[in-house]
């Protein structure tokens, strides 16, 4: 009897565990919004797999204060969670990209650098420009290159964003690659270069 009194404890948490777990998934798939953001208000210290993936896919929500909460979720989460952002890395969807790019750079996950590197091609000019924003947020130096080479970026918001990596990393640039971008004759571009060139 004594065994089977040891075991029942353990055996009612597993179930209130699985239980819970059921609850959040299901809230989280088919909850409305007010569900799913008091679901992800509880989730900030989870570190279970499947409620993971599950709160990364709430980046692709359709409501905004929904997408926000799983942003927030996952920002503050103080579990080793980078692989699971960095898997998502690869989805179709240009709201998850972004956002887990900015929750990267939040996070300081300097060891996502290489990943990031990869979407400054992405097709996607925000994706891009994203990408190129948290490499500067992440001290990224030594990828110089990688913004110089973004400083002819078809898309002018890339452009910017690689220009202010260039000015808060203080990454020197030839006079040629200023003039070239000097072309644009945009107001704020041409502040930026004035801060360069002090």
């Amino acid at each position: 009897m004594k065994k089977i009194e040891r075991f029942e404890p353990i055996l009612t948490r597993n179930i209130e565990f699985n239980h819970n777990l059921e609850n959040v998934l299901k809230n989280l798939e088919f909850g409305n919004s007010n569900e799913k953001i008091k679901t992800l208000e509880s989730l900030d210290s989870t570190d279970n797999p499947e409620v993971l993936r599950k709160i990364v896919s709430k980046l692709d929500d359709t409501d905004i204060k929904v997408r926000g909460e799983a942003f927030s979720s996952l920002v503050l989460n103080k579990n080793k969670i980078v692989d699971f952002l960095i898997d998502d890395l690869n989805s179709e969807s240009e709201n998850m990209k972004c956002s887990i790019l900015l929750i990267l750079g939040n996070r300081n996950e300097i060891s996502s650098i290489p990943d990031i590197i990869k979407l400054v091609k992405d097709k996607k000019p925000a994706v891009r420009s994203c990408a190129i924003g948290t490499l500067g947020h992440l001290q990224a130096q030594k990828n110089s290159s990688v913004f110089r080479e973004a400083l002819s970026d078809s898309n002018i918001e890339v452009r910017k964003s690689a220009l202010q990596a260039i000015i808060d990393l203080k990454i020197t640039v030839s006079k040629n690659e200023i003039k070239n971008i000097l072309k644009e004759n945009d107001s704020e571009i041409e502040k930026m270069i004035s801060l360069i060139e002090k």
